[in-house]
């Protein structure tokens, strides 16, 4: 027995599967999905075996092969992170399996959403996260990046809403009070990007190959803010090679959705913080464009090799925006990136777990939720934005185009990479010394730094309350980065002048507005509590909440605070959101 995934019962030894078709029918008064996965094996077992499938908090009603013989099958121990696996007893000859089951009501990798937590208020809202290991609440599966499978889809919704996928749409039929929508994914992903929403839903083209769905409100100010995303692919394409997903449609979802973005491949999810009416934060839509190469196309074989989906996909990222907006815009977005990074690593060493600022990581018995951080995002960038240095752009290009080719609709470890990269560039890696990269704690001391003349500029007003007319050219991410460098030693006075000159209190940018809450919280001032209230109240998303909840509780005088707000909010908050939080607040 050899298990390719410590967050996987899936066996190297078993049947591996190709496809999956899968038939559900969504029910929003009890608030599960009734469905039939049918999943092929890549050939006809030659001989009797289990087949172990994922699976959390299913109600399994039948198990047969695709000719209809029952099979006999078995549960697992329930595991506290792995789940209730299933075990199935499959006899020679067999070329798939087939299981009728319905999902439980408080299945992880679902939000369901009453009409008054939409933006129309007149229509429920279902979605699904799959990412890391949620696939299982939603399908009996294989429910690791190691295992890639193309699938077709059918989902019945009420008449009146809509369902769309990460996938190609077939057609749709509407029969009495229901509609059935059909979707096929030619191409081969892997579980964690399976991908739906159901609602009341509009759509608008943005180009040729791309279209913006929302609920109907936000339309037209989410086609606007992401008018440019064909300048994005295009960019896209003359760094990495060809795009191989055909479309790519965004979804802008409701504020409970715990992620910036999404990039389940042909339908990007995104947050509607992203709405700041003024293009300033499209950098998202960069980052899950390019992981239509780095993370979709090659994708890491379990999440201890996380950083080979994040780490090249911040580095794509930061590429297609120098390339479309300059090598100063590249690098303060790198500068914020390392404030995050430098913030994790210390909160990593203050609870005892360095090892967890490694990129090569154990997390056998770790939630891959939990041990989620920037650290694989930001550090995994540096080590690659080191190797570039050490080689030279135009090599490293073609070092990074011949990793994508060669491992394409494929699953890889950090092995696979320094094997390819040894082989291609001999001694480049050591001469950044990888392997420390790799497999010791922290950031090495060496490491790349973001330099700009507007970098500098910034640097040189922190801790000052500028004047007015000298930022006046300055955009959302230079006054992020101000507040973010700004000393935790403002005064109430100092903190009120820079507010009352720049608005902080209202910006319509998420980012600026919660840099200034956790910059108030963490110089001692109680006077945004109604701030960080309200935005923890309309708000999901996690990059937000959880230093906004982590600053509360750190201080005496409002931890209680905290869990008041967690309380009045958990019911809204998407359930890996919920989860992470309350494990933060000690629930």
């Amino acid at each position: 027995m050899a298990r390719p995934d410590p967050h996987s019962v899936t066996d190297d030894a078993q049947p591996t599967t190709r496809h999956l078709e899968w038939d559900a029918v969504v029910e929003f008064a009890s608030k599960r999905l009734t469905a039939t996965a049918t999943l092929h094996f890549k050939e006809a077992t030659k001989s009797a075996t289990p087949f172990d499938l994922d699976a959390r908090a299913l109600e399994i009603d039948t198990v047969t092969d695709l000719f209809g013989a029952a099979l006999k099958w078995e549960a697992l121990p329930i595991d506290p992170i792995l789940g209730s696996p299933l075990r199935l007893h499959v006899p020679a000859g067999v070329l798939g399996v087939r299981l009728s089951y319905r999902t439980g009501p408080d299945a992880s990798a679902l939000q369901w959403l009453e009409p008054s937590q939409t933006h129309g208020g007149k229509q429920p809202y279902l979605f699904s996260q799959c990412q890391a290991i949620h696939a299982r609440s939603l399908i009996p599966c294989q429910d690791t990046p190691a295992r890639r499978v193309s699938y077709r889809a059918s989902m019945s919704v009420p008449a009146g809403l809509i369902a769309v996928m990460a996938a190609a749409p077939l057609r749709s039929e509407v029969k009495a009070d229901r509609t059935t929508f059909h979707f096929e994914m030619p191409q081969v992903i892997p579980p964690y990007l399976l991908a739906f929403a159901v609602g009341e839903l509009a759509s608008k083209d943005l180009s040729p190959r791309s279209r913006v769905w929302s609920e109907p409100g936000l339309l037209e100010a989410a086609a606007w803010e992401f008018a440019d995303v064909e300048r994005h692919l295009t960019a896209a394409e003359s760094l990495f090679g060809a795009y191989d997903w055909e479309r790519f449609d965004l979804l802008v979802m409701p504020p409970s959705f715990p992620y910036g973005g999404m990039e389940n491949p042909r339908l990007t999810f995104l947050t509607p913080t992203l709405l700041a009416g003024d293009r300033s934060m499209v950098n998202v839509v960069a980052h899950e464009l390019a992981h239509s190469w780095t993370g979709n196309l090659v994708t890491n074989v379990n999440a201890e090799h996380f950083w080979l989906n994040e780490g090249f996909t911040v580095f794509a990222e930061r590429r297609i925006l120098e390339a479309l907006e300059g090598r100063e815009v590249s690098e303060m977005h790198a500068a914020l990136g390392r404030n995050d990074l430098d913030d994790s690593v210390a909160r990593f060493e203050k609870a005892r777990t360095p090892e967890l600022t490694k990129l090569r990581t154990n997390l056998t018995g770790i939630d891959p939720d939990e041990a989620f951080s920037v650290v694989p995002y930001e550090k995994g960038y540096l080590l690659l934005r080191a190797l570039e240095a050490a080689a030279g752009r135009e090599k490293f290009d073609g070092l990074l185009k011949s990793w994508l080719t060669t491992h394409r609709f494929g699953s890889v470890n950090t092995d696979d990479f320094i094997s390819h990269f040894e082989t291609s560039a001999p001694g480049l890696l050591a001469k950044v010394n990888a392997l420390k990269w790799i497999d010791s704690p922290g950031v090495p001391s060496d490491a790349p730094r973001a330099t700009s003349a507007r970098l500098d500029a910034v640097k040189a007003m922190a801790g000052k309350v500028p004047e007015v007319n000298e930022v006046s050219k300055w955009s959302a991410i230079e006054w992020q980065l101000f507040l973010e460098w700004s000393p935790r030693t403002l005064t109430a006075d100092q903190l009120a002048m820079l507010d009352s000159r720049f608005h902080f209190s209202t910006a319509k940018n998420t980012e600026v507005h919660v840099a200034w809450l956790l910059l108030s919280l963490q110089c001692g001032s109680k006077v945004v509590l109604p701030q960080v209230e309200a935005l923890i109240g309309r708000v999901g998303r996690m990059k937000y909440l959880k230093p906004l909840f982590a600053a509360l509780h750190a201080q005496p005088a409002t931890a209680g605070f905290a869990k008041q707000l967690f309380e009045k909010n958990n019911a809204r908050l998407h359930p890996i959101a919920r989860q992470v939080i309350s494990n933060m607040l000690g629930k």
